[in-house]
This record gives structure tokens, sequence and C-alpha cells, in this order.
């Protein structure tokens, strides 16, 4: 995935216009449409910024993260259905979250072997 379509992607997450998101960041509304588009690059500096606003990697933004990676898919999955929930209740979902994906994987490992 392109920079461009994550950040569009993040940004409709939060239910969030390019205005609100610009406005966040500091710059404008037209500045913030350019990137969704694709026809120019944050600056490293405002990468970062981005990158903290959204509450991802800056690897994530820029597609150096593996899609396949499990982890990552349950890093996913967590942004897009703990908005409103306290950081105390977020960390209890992300670790059940966790177990729940480690014994799935344990489960499917245990299907695999008992066809062999």
């Amino acid at each position: 995935m392109t920079l461009s379509y994550r950040l569009k992607e993040l940004r409709q997450q939060k239910k969030l216009t390019q205005a609100n998101v610009a406005n966040s960041l500091g710059i404008t509304q037209q500045s913030y449409a350019r990137w969704e588009n694709g026809k120019v690059t944050p600056s490293p500096e405002k990468l970062s910024q981005i990158a903290k606003f959204y509450g991802v990697t800056t690897d994530y933004l820029l597609g150096n993260e593996p899609e396949e990676d499990e982890l990552a898919n349950v890093e996913l999955l967590f942004r897009m259905t703990s908005d409103g929930l306290t950081e105390e209740e977020k960390a209890v979902f992300r670790e059940e979250l966790i177990e729940f994906m480690k014994e799935r994987k344990k489960l499917f490992d245990e299907d695999e072997k008992a066809k062999k």
C-alpha cells in the first residue's frame, strides 16, 4: 500500500475530514490533500508528526511493514476498534487480541499436525 492510500484510510477510520487533520498538523487542507493524492510527499518531520497523530509508525505509513504480519494485523484491528476506550481498557483489549491470535494459531497448528 502507498503512503497516500494509508493516509486516506487512517483519516477515514477516525472519521475525520482533510481539514480536521490538516488543522491538527498545522498545515492547509490543500497540502494534506496533495499528500493523500500522492502528488507530494511530506517531509520527514511532517511524516513523523503524522505517524504520532494517527498512532502508527512511519514504517507503517511508508508501507515498510509487511501486511501479512499477524501482529501488524492485530495492531490494525486494535486501532480500528479501540476508539473511545480508556488507556486501561485499551491495554486489556490489546492483550486479549494478542492472546486470541496466539490461541487461534495454536489450534491451526494442531489441526495441521493431525492431518499429517
